[in-house]
């Protein structure tokens, strides 16, 4: 299938590119290179070779340009992270949401009826949790007292009681805490009107914490395996936030475009949410701890605190994607981030 990659030249969308291909697919990249993911205005060495557009997905111009001959978008493109703060919402939304507002558009007017969304596991805010007495139950707002105090779990709105942290499915109620998540949901909601009024089909790839070569350094708009390596590379301890016991589900990037890849060669109905993640699951404070190890750098500093909008938990069910697209993540987390502490990573221009 010929397929085109926006933000193709990007962290995931070029090794999306690269597994496209060895499948046998023919790949078009669409990239603005914006200055928080990439650090030049040339295309970066691992997309010499492709079929690559330098454009921005909000240009009907340049849309209509570049789906003429596509069977498939696999939609990357995106302003992403944690970063700065509410200031940044402009950004977000102009780049994320009505970005993709105009990638509809121009493929509905181009007849592409398939797309492969780029959403996160941000959407569902907290994750899923169990109380010993009500069962599962959405968890109540951590109050700043309570973290400043080191009392990190949630609590059960009805008991006060520490809640359990349990597997997060795709039917579990979005609730956005920054405005990063809020225009991923946003692009999913888009994406569903657009297959419900076209017919299309759409694959939202909910990935998890992603890290793996060619991740953008020294950034707030960064992964936090990103984050951890550029300070043991200035030869700084790695400064974890709360107590270093937030669960996450770390997936090496090389298994998000597998994934990818698989919704690429499969039609689904209407929009269908994946999570994609590794399967297993480990804190923000092992991660620091293992990387400090394989860089033989200085250990992690826990700091305590937590920034406005942090949740505690969020660790995916891989049930569905294993069900619908037959994905298993392959790369371990241990052999995964210890190539992570040596892998080539891209550098940022700035906070634009």
């Amino acid at each position: 299938m010929r397929v085109l990659i926006t933000g193709g030249a990007g962290f995931v969308g070029s090794h999306i590119a690269d597994v496209l291909t060895e499948r046998g697919h023919e790949v078009r990249l669409l990239d603005l290179l914006i200055d928080t993911a990439h650090g030049g205005d040339r295309p970066p060495a691992w997309v010499q070779g492709y079929d690559t557009v330098l454009g921005d997905v909000r240009s009907d111009e340049v849309l209509d340009s570049v789906l003429s001959d596509v069977d498939v978008v696999c939609h990357q493109a995106a302003v992403v992270g944690h970063g700065l703060d509410p200031s940044d919402a402009p950004r977000y939304t102009g780049h994320n949401d009505h970005g993709t507002a105009v990638l509809l558009a121009a493929m509905y007017r181009a007849g592409v009826q398939r797309l492969v969304l780029a959403s996160s596991m941000v959407v569902y805010g907290e994750g899923r949790y169990s109380c010993p007495e009500h069962g599962v139950t959405p968890p109540a707002p951590r109050p700043p007292d309570a973290i400043a105090a080191g009392r990190f779990e949630p609590p059960c709105p009805r008991c006060g009681a520490d809640l359990e942290s349990l597997l997060v499915p795709e039917d579990a109620p979005l609730d956005p805490r920054s405005v990063y998540a809020a225009s991923k949901v946003a692009q999913e909601h888009l994406a569903s009107a657009w297959a419900r009024q076209t017919g299309g089909d759409v694959w939202a790839l909910r990935y998890h914490n992603v890290y793996g070569p060619r991740m953008p350094r020294d950034t707030p708009y960064a992964g936090v395996a990103s984050l951890f390596r550029s300070r043991l590379e200035r030869g700084e301890e790695p400064v974890v936030l709360e107590d270093g016991g937030q669960r996450r589900d770390f997936v090496h990037v090389r298994d998000v475009a597998l994934a990818n890849a698989l919704a690429v060669e499969r039609p689904t109905a209407g929009l269908t949410p994946v999570n994609v993640c590794s399967g297993e699951p480990h804190t923000v404070g092992e991660l620091a701890a293992e990387l400090s190890r394989a860089m033989a750098g200085p250990q992690p500093r826990i700091s305590g605190g937590a920034r406005p909008g942090d949740v505690r938990h969020v660790v995916a069910d891989p049930a569905r994607a294993r069900e619908l697209l037959g994905f298993d993540a392959a790369v371990s987390f241990a052999d995964g981030v210890t190539a992570f502490a040596t892998d080539p990573l891209r550098s940022s221009a700035g906070l634009g």
